[in-house]
């Protein structure tokens, strides 16, 4: 059968199952997947495990034979197994098949895969899991649910969270569910009585340099070049992370488009409000597409893809956002 992360509690409540296979690229959904399993299997009675790295072909011998032994003392076992790749061979297709197929009572599999593609899904050991166990699929959470997700997790850890401080949280960790549930955490002991804000959410920012970003989307928004450059410059003596920077610009720039279009900021941008009307009034000559494709490029630069200074890629996409004459 097939399961995600959110219909895999209910299905632990009914039964366990004799194998599981959690795969993704999303790392937090799939190490509490795979912590619910094994919580689970424990409290069945399961009470060795074994885990097995798979990086090379004499990996598969050596899970072939623990299989086939019968386990210390008699007692269950999680047998978890580790693919540092979607595609085992030949040699890992017919290891995990007949390590499958032999159907021990005694012996739980967890196998954790990076995401399979359409290609990986159709292999026959894909098929035996879903023949005797689970496949867990994890998906990554995008930025249309990530509020709602945020907002299920405040639930969990009993935080009350206006939509304001969600909005904000998401706009800082988007596309990271690892640091969110971090701030989510360290909110759990700076928020009185459980009640988080706008406020609440800036003053759990370990470094305060990072308020500065706000301030830098606000200045090219207004088309202040200089004051945009002197805190960009700001920001990089501090050793802020280059990825937020590029988030205040890139997000600076998606505020432009939608509010041309019609739409309106979250409401804990309103302050930002008279700034993003000097950017309306620049719009109609602002290359959307060209910029779009140097936030990019500073995003290659930042992650090593590309040769460069991401810092110096980030003072042009500033000042192009800026407006033509700053240029």
């Amino acid at each position: 059968m097939k399961l995600t992360s959110d219909s895999l509690a209910t299905q632990l409540g009914e039964r366990l199952l004799p194998v599981y296979l959690i795969s993704g690229d999303e790392p937090l959904l799939a190490a509490e997947a795979a912590d619910a399993v094994r919580a689970r299997a424990r409290g069945a009675g399961f009470t060795e495990r074994e885990v097995h790295f798979i990086e090379r072909a004499a990996d598969w011998d050596e899970l072939r034979a623990s299989a086939a032994n019968l386990s210390l003392f008699g007692a269950r076992r999680v047998v978890e197994i580790r693919l540092a790749s979607a595609r085992p061979g030949t040699a890992g297709n017919a290891a995990l098949v007949a390590v499958l197929e032999a159907r021990d009572p005694d012996t739980l599999f967890l196998i954790l895969t990076p995401r399979l593609d359409r290609d990986a899904q159709g292999a026959d050991w894909v098929r035996a899991v879903e023949a005797h166990g689970a496949w867990v699929q994890i998906w990554p959470v995008d930025s249309h649910r990530l509020v709602a997700w945020l907002k299920g997790r405040c639930r969990r850890l009993k935080l009350e969270a206006s939509d304001e401080a969600l909005e904000l949280l998401a706009a800082r960790t988007e596309g990271n569910l690892l640091a969110a549930h971090q701030e989510l955490t360290k909110l759990t002991l700076l928020a009185p009585e459980g009640r988080v804000t706008p406020d609440t959410v800036l003053a759990s920012v370990a470094d305060s340099a990072r308020f500065d970003v706000f301030r830098l989307g606000e200045a090219v928004l207004a088309g202040e070049t200089a004051r945009a450059l002197r805190v960009l410059a700001g920001l990089r003596a501090e050793g802020t992370e280059p990825t937020l920077v590029l988030w205040a610009l890139s997000r600076a720039l998606r505020d432009v488009w939608s509010a041309r279009g019609g739409g309106q900021p979250p409401a804990w941008q309103q302050r930002h409000r008279a700034a993003l009307e000097q950017a309306l009034r620049r719009a109609s000559r602002l290359p959307f597409a060209a910029l779009a494709r140097r936030a990019a490029r500073a995003d290659r630069m930042i992650k090593g893809r590309v040769a460069g200074d991401a810092w110096d890629e980030l003072a042009l996409l500033a000042a192009d956002v800026c407006g033509p004459r700053a240029m």
